[in-house]
């Protein structure tokens, strides 16, 4: 049975229906979380499919589906293109990620991933993971959170709130959530209070889970390991994320234009598959999470 509560799926039809599944494809679902999304893969599959699924989250093996057809990795989606070889995949029809934080892990108050719940400060996908928010709090000196809270958090007085954790820390460590927001109360007016503690959780949790780099390496392999024609499914829920994803989505860069040849024509890896797509207010009504999703569909040309 579909684990819903564990994780609702996004625009899990749309997505889907980005794949263009073929019944005897090779498909990846590098974010298989409550597993909402492989579920609808696997009904479109016949026999001879396959459905290849990433979660580096313990908490998601409960979650796996009994079926010759599927593989569950225990593993993070940045090292796809090794996984896949070593069980003898080289090229694959479609790629799904559903990117961010699962409804699961922001409902475990001991995750400390959500702003809702006092909690350790703690944030790792990967529960086997050496860097924590603990260590970014009270480790990182003043210049490099408060790049993290710049660059990932979007936050424009980023360096005064990293001067404030850190001059803070000289009466000892900052241990959990409840201490954070009482050193940053003073950046925290009442009427955006919930909007500025969001970025600054992004931020830390970004920074944690190496999210950026992870989701470039992950965009890089896909256009190895895609076959012809194979399509990459993304849904992304910041800027900064859906930034990486339209770019490679256009012209296989992430910063740069691609060199055009002497009839100013240049080669782009990716076709785009329609439009970004939103969910709907129905959506966003049943599944509050879903509101700032974007769904971005590309074919990679032969």
């Amino acid at each position: 049975m579909e684990n819903n509560e564990y994780h609702n799926p996004v625009l899990l039809k749309e997505t889907v229906d980005g794949l263009n599944i073929k019944p005897d494809g090779v498909y990846v679902d590098v974010t298989f979380g409550g597993g909402g999304h492989s579920r609808e893969i696997m009904r479109r599959l016949g026999p001879n499919g396959k459905l290849f699924a990433f979660d580096q989250d313990e908490d998601a093996l409960a979650n796996i589906i009994e079926d010759d057809r599927f593989q569950l990795i225990n593993e993070n989606f940045r090292f796809i293109k090794r996984y896949l070889r070593f069980h003898g995949i080289k090229q694959v029809d479609g790629i799904l990620a559903d990117l961010g934080v699962s409804s699961h892990q922001f409902d475990v108050a001991e995750r400390g991933f959500s702003t809702r719940f006092e909690a350790e400060l703690d944030m790792r996908m990967n529960q086997k993971g050496d860097l924590s928010a603990y260590n970014v709090i009270n480790d990182y000196d003043e210049s490099q959170i408060a790049s993290v809270l710049s660059q990932y958090g979007e936050l424009t007085n980023a360096r005064a709130m990293a001067s404030a954790i850190v001059t803070a820390r000289l009466e000892g460590e900052i241990k959990n959530s409840e201490q954070l927001k009482l050193i940053l109360s003073r950046f925290l007016p009442g009427h955006k209070s919930n909007k500025i503690l969001a970025q600054i959780y992004q931020a830390i949790r970004i920074e944690v889970n190496q999210e950026m780099d992870v989701l470039k390496e992950f965009l890089e392999q896909s256009l190895e390991i895609l076959a012809p024609n194979g399509r990459l499914s993304v849904i992304s829920y910041h800027s900064l994320e859906d930034r990486l994803v339209k770019r490679y989505m256009k012209n296989g860069m992430f910063e740069g234009e691609p060199e055009k040849d002497m009839f100013g024509r240049f080669e782009v890896p990716f076709k785009l598959i329609g439009k970004m797509i939103i969910p709907s207010d129905e959506e966003i009504k049943i599944n509050n999470r879903a509101r700032s999703a974007k769904l971005r569909i590309a074919e990679k040309n032969k």
